[in-house]
């Protein structure tokens, strides 16, 4: 076992260097050039269209459900412990360089989720797109669709499954002292509850689901950021300022490099808004639409919530408390820093949230799993899959944090190579989308 986690580690290692994050961040940027800032001047119209429905159209839920859906798997335990994991190895610059993902990954969310909605099709159960269909029918590579469709699958049991498990154990061990087995257990049963309906059971969870927990999130995070407010200043000179300087070692703080801040802050930023994965599209393949911008620039609102909202306020609470000082684990170092401030209430609230987020994340990925598998194997495939990944949930639970997470980064990797060449191969076809929709 010891030699494959540091296999892991070490591929997770080599995906993630220098080409990953050129390609990664180089194709947001080209995207965003080409679109002229597109996600910038379209962001109001995009919030907006969030609560518009759509009778029109072929697809199996509306654009609210689809964004919730997709947010129920973006949101999860990269916002929380993602964050803090961020900022223990690639010192507090990190957040800038995961809001700079976020920034320019609002373009690539857009250009997927057009792609998606554009070559999607109907199948035995309702709509399926993302980006084995547009490297397929859009690009004619049929070879980088099928190896997008299995490392999603595989992505599928480490982003979306043993990784999120694995945070409510660790953080509930901690908090409520409850042992990691059971909560797998518990977590486990309420999984296979929501998953066995298919899109429109998941849909529905998640649109009641997700408001009610970011909202929950946020107010939290205000209210500890109230109470530091005279911190905060100080909090984001940190973020700006090591950046492109190196973070001095400080009490428990072991410092960091500006490459372990560039490269942290984007592994993580990506780990949470998905941007450039290609996962988050298979949701919006579903929406209920008769025009692929409507529903993309529903979708890009998506990064914008889990990055430059949600991870924002994760990042100021633990720079503004001193816990990122003392040398406290990534899993528990977002709970430290919000029980300064509001005493073990606040530990109870990260907890709970912590929970929260990872339960709707193995939602959402489960479906995104179950849409490879179909390409893959075919609809019968589904149903078996289904047990798989419920069983999965016990697994990560009790799997060791660091293997969870480099096998999580591998696969993510993985998953973005073959997407970001249909992106880039299929750039005019976004841009010619997006001229009509705007012209008209």
């Amino acid at each position: 076992m010891t030699a494959l986690e540091t296999l892991i580690a070490t591929l997770s290692g080599w995906v993630w260097g220098p080409p990953m994050l050129i390609l990664l961040v180089g194709t947001g940027l080209y995207l965003t050039i080409i679109l002229k800032g597109m996600q910038f001047r379209a962001l109001p119209h995009a919030l907006k269209l969030i609560w518009h429905k759509e009778h029109a159209g072929d697809g199996d839920i509306s654009h609210f459900a689809a964004l919730m859906t997709a947010l129920a798997a973006t949101v999860g335990i990269g916002n929380i412990v993602g964050v803090a994991t961020a900022i223990t190895l690639g010192g507090p610059g990190a957040v800038f360089w995961m809001w700079m993902t976020g920034l320019v990954g609002m373009a690539t969310k857009y250009a997927e989720a057009v792609l998606a909605v554009k070559y999607r099709e109907k199948g035995e159960h309702g709509m399926r797109g993302g980006p084995m269909y547009y490297l397929t029918k859009g690009v004619n590579l049929p070879v980088l669709g099928w190896l997008f469709a299995l490392f999603t699958a595989f992505a599928t049991f480490g982003i979306g499954n043993m990784a999120q498990a694995n945070a409510v154990a660790t953080i509930f061990q901690s908090t409520f002292r409850i042992e990691p087995w059971l909560t797998g257990t518990v977590l486990m049963l309420l999984t296979g509850l929501v998953i066995l309906g298919g899109i429109k059971s998941i849909a529905r969870f998640t649109s009641f689901l997700v408001p009610f927990m970011i909202v929950g999130y946020i107010a939290t995070a205000l209210t500890v950021l109230a109470l530091n407010a005279a911190e905060v200043p100080h909090a984001i000179a940190l973020i700006f300022g090591h950046a492109f300087s190196p973070a001095a070692a400080s009490g428990g703080f072991a410092g960091a490099a500006v490459a372990a801040a560039m490269r942290f802050g984007i592994a993580r930023g990506v780990f949470s808004n998905e941007s450039g994965l290609g996962s988050s599209p298979i949701a919006a393949a579903a929406a209920r639409t008769h025009d692929p911008v409507k529903q993309a620039l529903v979708s890009m609102t998506q990064t914008f919530i889990d990055t430059l909202v949600v991870c924002s306020m994760t990042a100021l609470i633990i720079l503004t408390s001193t816990a990122w000082l003392q040398g406290i684990a990534p899993g528990e170092l977002t709970s430290a820093s919000c029980g300064e401030a509001l005493g073990h209430t606040g530990v109870v609230l990260v907890a709970i949230a912590t929970a929260l987020f990872a339960y709707s994340t193995l939602i959402g990925w489960n479906y995104y799993g179950e849409k490879a598998i179909e390409y893959l194997l075919g609809p019968r495939a589904i149903r078996p899959y289904r047990v798989v990944f419920v069983c999965m949930v016990i697994v990560g639970s009790m799997t060791k944090l660091e293997f969870v997470w480099n096998f999580s980064d591998l696969m993510n990797g993985m998953m973005a190579i073959p997407n970001l060449i249909g992106l880039l191969l299929l750039a005019h076809v976004v841009k010619a989308e997006t001229k009509r929709y705007f012209n008209r």
